[in-house]
């Protein structure tokens, strides 16, 4: 009968791609680990690995079966957390993600206030956009998280909160040859890189309308403070919400552009984002609530 050990043991074999390296990871002698691994075959009565000379690799059966572990080991994770949680908040972890804007400044905020009040909870941030961070929530890999909510609105899977909305700002780096200059329009701006995040699809069509072209995004990188590392050093233009170039902006570091007489006027559209039907652990709870306290709603 398979059981979560093997399917631990399983999945340490598939990361480690040998069996010595898997075996020292989950603290087994190889001839145990092997024993395991085909206790696992017998018991699904199929050939998961092909062994060879230089490691393992995974047959058309083993890569179901890996799928189905992950997806096994995530629920016991969150099983365990769960009920390690209730009532307290003095163990258990928070599996929590963020998309890039509000990676910059809200979630630090609310991750340190968290930090403070509750030492002894584990707290696991990933960073991705917002449809990265949706598949990670339905496979059990994240509780709650943090993004632009513009494409997951009307998706019955997701419970979402929205928050606060900012409005959005091109801007550049100081003595930038657009910097200082009124009247802008979006043809002025265009003569220069434009780099963003990945763009919800509202904000891409209106860009696109606007500049009547397709794409006018020419670097795309969902790590915000690299974009603005890059548009500090260099002409790139970018654009984000105002709350995470506002300290920028007062220090002299960044300097925002004025565009006119164009349709394209963004603002944010962050929101708490969760499983629907699904009761969020003490940990997630008390982050939901720093993150709606911080942002006023």
């Amino acid at each position: 009968m398979t059981n979560l050990q093997q399917l631990r043991h399983f999945t340490a074999l598939v990361e480690h791609g040998n069996f010595a390296r898997a075996a020292e990871a989950v603290h087994l002698s190889q001839p145990a680990l092997s024993r395991s691994i085909q206790a696992l075959e017998a018991s699904l009565d199929c050939r998961l690995l092909d062994r060879h000379t230089r490691g393992i690799s995974l047959t058309v059966h083993g890569q179901v079966v890996l799928e189905h572990a992950q997806r096994l080991l995530a629920g016991s994770r969150a099983l365990e957390n769960a009920v390690s949680q209730l009532g307290n908040l003095e163990a258990g972890e928070l599996l929590l993600g963020s998309g890039p804007y509000p990676a910059a400044r809200l979630v630090p905020q609310a991750l340190g206030r968290m930090a403070s009040a509750w030492p002894r909870v584990r707290i696991n941030l990933l960073l991705d956009n917002w449809w990265g961070l949706r598949d990670r929530l339905l496979r059990d890999e994240l509780e709650l998280f943090v993004a632009d909510i513009r494409d997951l609105e009307h998706d019955p899977l997701l419970q979402i909160e929205a928050l606060g909305v900012h409005p959005g700002m091109m801007f550049c780096r100081p003595g930038h040859p657009l910097s200082g200059r009124a009247g802008l329009s979006i043809d002025d701006m265009l003569e220069y890189p434009l780099a963003a995040t990945q763009l919800p699809e509202q904000v891409e069509q209106e860009l696109n309308d606007a500049s009547n072209r397709q794409q006018p995004v020419s670097i795309q990188c969902d790590n915000f403070m690299v974009l603005k590392t890059l548009v500090a050093q260099s002409n790139v233009l970018s654009m984000a919400p105002w709350d995470v170039v506002a300290d920028d902006v007062a220090a002299g570091r960044l300097v925002t552009l004025s565009l006119e007489h164009t349709r394209f006027n963004q603002k944010s559209a962050y929101g708490l984002v969760s499983r629907a039907g699904h009761t969020l652990s003490p940990a997630a709870q008390a982050m939901r609530l720093q993150i709606l306290e911080d942002t006023g709603c």
